[in-house]
């Protein structure tokens, strides 16, 4: 789908962050015009960029104001003929747009479920559950709950160490304190205790999730993102496969380095549980490979893009072309699914640190041996760096933000011994 086909449709990104830029870049590609974006604050990705035109509203992240600034948006964009099309690039975002579906979709394209269903994917959960139903396999789970921890009862099933993580991911995000990170591996039970009593003493109430915890390196990892037309059918499918996470406390689960994955038993699974459970929009999973059993366990459903799924549009699967295809076109509907990555010789590698990061701590294997392969090549990209939006200061940025990476892979980075 190039610019000269592609109808007239106005896209608004919410949030600021790389999964912004990303999207920007892709709807950019699309149709060649600027994309608005509305958020509390900017982010580095967003900054000095010419294809966002970034909008910021203190207090826009949550309700009431988001609503309240969302009916102003409204009125704004009523008087638009061509779909205007609404995408949440975060957690919130996409269960704000969630709940308040209704009110919004007289105006704006809002290709996401009903906040019924996004509340249950969005606890994890209550996601295991739904993985138990529809048979995912998921690592062996239990829930620790606010009162569990006020009553003592520390006792887990698992051998350490073991994975501690929130069910609640929008919750999480207003809880801080000294040590906090997305999600812990924990390797004693007085660090357990240690870390449990500190995330409900500064403010968390929802559960939490302590698992088994699935032994290997980065490169054990797979993310999937998916788009599910307006009719619940599976679209498009594109897996990666890490190489490298972000080691940083803040950042942890971050991926640095996808390289193109195909594997039809993975996307079998999935595209059955979309359809399912009558899933509509876009869909990320992060998932690990299990040697003990030979299967791939699932973690999480993001009910959104990931933040490095510009690996999708830099391997020819633009993300931005099957919403508007979907809603604007109204042109997918006959379409078979695309499961993408087929042929090896095509794959982009996707870096989100420098090079000389990604080579001097991504494991030595075969899979690293592929993606050096292709930085030789020529065939790789990141979500930043983009030729078409390229500046000094986007350029002194980039520098800035290499520069970080590298201290922070020297601070935090541990080989695994295992």
């Amino acid at each position: 789908m190039t610019n000269e086909n592609v109808p007239n449709f106005t896209p608004v990104l919410l949030g600021s962050d790389f999964n912004v830029y990303g999207m920007a870049r892709s709807f950019y590609e699309l149709y060649g015009k600027r994309v608005k974006a509305y958020a509390q604050e900017r982010l580095a990705p967003t900054r000095f960029t010419k294809i966002v035109d970034l909008t910021f509203i203190p207090g826009f992240s949550e309700d009431p104001v988001w609503f309240e600034e969302m009916k102003k948006l409204k009125q704004k964009y009523a008087s638009h003929k061509e779909p205007v099309i609404l995408i949440g690039c975060g957690d919130g975002y996409a269960e704000l747009i969630s709940k308040h579906k209704k009110d919004l979709e007289d105006v704006f394209v809002c290709p996401y479920v009903d906040y019924s269903l996004i509340k249950q994917l969005n606890s994890k959960e209550n996601f295991y559950k739904m993985c138990d139903k529809y048979g995912m396999p998921y690592p062996g789970t239990k829930i620790i709950s606010k009162n569990n921890f006020e009553k003592d009862n520390f006792a887990q099933p698992f051998d350490y160490p073991i994975a501690l993580k929130p069910t609640n991911s929008v919750e999480w995000l207003d809880i801080h304190f000294e040590g906090r990170k997305k999600a812990f591996t924990i390797k004693s039970e007085a660090e357990y205790r240690n870390i449990v009593g500190k995330i409900y003493n500064n403010g968390y109430t929802s559960d939490l999730i302590v698992q088994d915890f699935i032994p290997g390196d980065d490169s054990n990892m797979r993310v999937l993102n998916a788009y599910v037309d307006k009719n619940h059918h599976v679209k498009m499918m594109c897996l990666g496969h890490p190489l490298l996470e972000d080691p940083a406390p803040s950042a942890i689960g971050n991926y640095v380095t996808i390289i193109p994955d195909f594997d039809q038993r993975i996307y079998d699974q999935i595209q059955k549980f979309l359809e399912s459970i009558n899933f509509t929009g876009y869909a990320n999973f992060d998932m690990k490979y299990d040697v003990r059993d030979d299967t791939y366990k699932l973690f999480e459903i993001n009910l959104r893009q990931g933040r490095s799924s510009f690996f999708v549009t830099l391997n020819g699967y633009n993300l931005a072309q099957w919403v508007v295809r979907d809603y604007v076109q109204d042109n997918l509907a006959n379409d078979q699914t695309v499961y993408a990555n087929k042929d090896p010789e095509n794959y982009y590698l996707w870096l989100g640190v420098p090079n000389r990061v990604f080579k001097k701590y991504a494991k030595k294997n075969y899979d690293k041996e592929k993606a050096e392969e292709l930085i030789r090549k020529g065939q790789w990209g990141t979500t930043f760096w983009y030729k078409k939006d390229e500046n000094f200061m986007r350029w002194l940025l980039m520098k800035w933000m290499d520069h970080n990476y590298a201290k922070n892979f020297k601070k935090y980075f541990h080989i695994n011994k295992e």
